[in-house]
């Protein structure tokens, strides 16, 4: 690895070319050059190897101006990473990870570092490795408090999708050939429904799992990869049940066991129980639907549809 090149880790490459086919393969083509261009013009140098999600990579930097750390995050081009950027530019730094700079138009950002002391060239730790569950969903809805901001004009409003998602909901169903129990489809669109047009005009992080909020020496806890969503602060519930689903499908009253995990979440978040058991189920339907229709593990299809029935 040169000063200013990159390697492309190789299963972010094979999974990008499956997912996006010959679009994917064309944006992977161009993206050590991109790289290379964005390190000349934001001053940095590469500091490690390239890590990755499921749609970008993210090259640990230093800044050569002052040997700062950073990151260089490029993500293919979809409409879920557009608002990203405009998440942190609001948040300024404040429970989430500073933005340094910003290039839309080809989805790259350079990130304040997340770490501490000898983790900070890896990043350091996330939420994921802490033991205590109830203590990782508290600090992760802490940090929900503290995103849920007044949102500025021009981000989506989850309120204008609400007939989408009620078509989506009935689609899917129909089209997978009814996988869970009626009334639990119901529940959803229920949901979707009667809280879809209430909600206030808040940004909200919107991806809120344990991988997403990393240690940080800035602060104790700071979020990544938000989807700069606008509407309840209830909605981010379900990726705090799927962070780890075996101890509430193994606990001897599974449903008990979810409501416990989301009222430690809703108290925290300072929100309103009800309206988080709601969310959450309507979204562990959308997500069966959406496992089943892209092929996840069967495991993980079983787990989210026993969620969404006990959520019922």
């Amino acid at each position: 690895m040169t000063a200013t090149s990159i390697e492309v880790p190789e299963d972010f490459a094979l999974g990008t070319v499956q997912r996006e086919g010959e679009r994917g393969q064309a944006w992977l083509a161009t993206l050590p050059g991109l790289a290379a261009e964005l390190l000349g013009r934001w001053d940095c140098e590469p500091a490690g190897a390239a890590t990755h999600g499921q749609v970008g990579i993210v090259v640990p930097v230093r800044r050569r101006y002052d040997g700062s750390p950073a990151v260089l995050k490029i993500s293919f081009p979809h409409p879920g990473n557009a608002y990203e950027p405009h998440a942190f530019a609001v948040w300024s730094g404040r429970g989430a990870v500073r933005l340094y700079e910003r290039d839309d138009a080809r989805f790259a950002m350079l990130l304040e570092r997340a770490g501490a002391g000898a983790e900070a060239e890896t990043g350091g730790g996330s939420l994921a490795d802490v033991e205590d569950t109830d203590e990782a969903v508290a600090v992760a809805g802490r940090l929900a408090r503290r995103l849920a901001v007044p949102a500025p004009e021009g981000l989506p409003r989850m309120s204008s999708l609400v007939a989408e998602w009620e078509c989506e909901l009935r689609d899917e169903d129909r089209e997978l050939g009814s996988p869970l129990p009626a009334r639990v489809v119901a529940a959803a669109i229920a949901t979707v429904r009667e809280l879809g047009v209430d909600q206030p005009d808040t940004l909200i992080h919107g991806d809120l799992h344990f991988t997403n909020v990393l240690r940080s020496e800035r602060e104790p806890w700071l979020a990544i990869d938000p989807k700069g969503y606008v509407g309840d602060p209830a909605y981010d519930s379900i990726t705090l049940l799927r962070s780890r689903f075996e101890p509430l499908l193994t606990a001897p009253d599974p449903r008990a066991a979810a409501l416990r995990r989301l009222a430690v979440f809703a108290d925290a978040a300072e929100v309103d129980r009800e309206r988080a058991r709601r969310w959450a189920q309507a979204r562990a339907v959308t997500a069966a639907h959406w496992g089943l229709r892209h092929g996840d593990p069967a495991w993980v299809i079983k787990a989210t549809e026993a969620l969404a029935e006990a959520l019922t």
